[in-house]
């Protein structure tokens, strides 16, 4: 089965969706002729996005979510499987980096990071998870980061966050596999997206620069496809990105050269 054929009038809930990953992966499904949920707190960006896609507009169906507000989240969710009558894969892609020192991170942004990056997946997984059960199964994809794997400077919440997410979508397929549950987990590193231009930055302020790393990164488009094949693969994590994904396997293997390295390059 191509992997066109395996994705075909599947319905996707996809948060995260006007822009980066999100929006590639939207694009690339609805190439599909896949039946998707798109959502992000900018619906006029959400607009452009369906409008962009070549498949029937009836595929696509706007849902505008904030995900820092954990109870328009809960209701939202509780409305998504009666869009299109059932929901096979659900993409947590939604999310907000940080570009501040510990330091200079308040206790409220680290929360409101915790809220959009880690709760807000969760909240969306404990409401359709019953349903996800009844249908016969359903794959949940969430997306970490490296900064979930070890942690980066400038990115204390956001680390914590994703990892986070590796524990918690782990547990969720331990939990549930016998009700035909299944989750994945992503590890982006270094992709072209606006996320470092809307961190949050020093006093919770946008940071509003672009990462020079990020610039050199693979494109979103690669990043999708990487996802893909790993879904059809039914892999439990997906790592995706360029030369930075050796550091995983170096502190696997040598944790010891590995954070000397690290201390001297400060950096991914």
């Amino acid at each position: 089965m191509s992997e066109k054929e395996f994705f075909r009038k599947k319905v996707a809930w996809i948060t995260g969706a006007s822009s980066g990953i999100g929006e590639a992966l939207v694009k690339k499904l609805a190439a599909y002729d896949a039946r998707l949920i798109i959502s992000s707190n900018r619906k006029d960006e959400l607009e452009r996005v369906k409008n962009e896609c070549k498949t029937d507009p009836n595929n696509i169906v706007i849902v505008p979510i904030e995900l820092s507000l954990p109870d328009q989240v809960e209701k939202t969710a509780g409305e998504i499987p009666e869009i299109f009558g059932r929901v096979d894969f659900i993409f947590n892609i939604g999310g907000v980096s940080q570009r501040s020192l510990a330091t200079e991170t308040s206790i409220e942004t680290d929360r409101k990071i915790m809220e959009i990056n880690f709760f807000s997946g969760v909240i969306i997984t404990k409401n359709l998870l019953p349903f996800l059960i009844q249908q016969g199964g359903g794959h949940i994809i969430a997306i970490s980061s490296l900064a979930g794997k070890f942690g980066v400077p400038y990115r204390t919440a956001y680390s914590a966050s994703k990892h986070a997410v590796q524990g918690y979508y782990e547990t969720i397929r331990t939990e549930f596999h016998n009700e035909g549950i299944r989750t994945t987990v992503v590890f982006p590193g270094r992709v072209r997206t606006n996320i470092s231009l809307e961190a949050i930055g020093p006093g919770g302020k946008p940071y509003g620069k672009m990462d020079k790393e990020l610039a050199r990164g693979i494109s979103p488009e690669k990043c999708v496809s990487d996802i893909l094949k790993g879904i059809r693969k039914n892999k439990k994590e997906i790592f995706t990105g360029g030369n930075e994904l050796i550091s995983v396997y170096i502190k696997r293997f040598f944790p010891g050269l590995f954070f000397r390295l690290y201390l001297k390059t400060n950096s991914l």
